[in-house]
């Protein structure tokens, strides 16, 4: 089994209003030196392993995970650990 780590974050030029508040907050309890703050999203999937395990991912996050308009995302790909 993978497990699979996808990170969504929205691109450079889109505004971030969660991000902005976040900033103003940390600013308004002392902590100036925060220039800019960026919120995303983090995903976990477990999945079995497959040769085009690359290609499905994309595909669910072009078609469900992430707006390609507006976020861009990437993953990483590692054997998921049994307990």
């Amino acid at each position: 089994m993978k497990k699979v780590t996808i990170h969504i974050m929205p691109k450079k030029d889109v505004l971030d209003p969660q991000g902005k508040a976040i900033q103003t907050s940390l600013s308004a309890l002392g902590f100036s030196e925060v220039e800019e703050v960026q919120t995303g999203k983090l995903v976990e999937v477990f999945m079995k392993d497959s040769e085009d395990i690359n290609q499905r991912i994309g595909e669910m996050c072009d078609k469900l995970l992430a707006n390609p308009v507006m976020e861009d995302y990437h993953f990483e790909v590692e054997e998921a650990v049994r307990s």
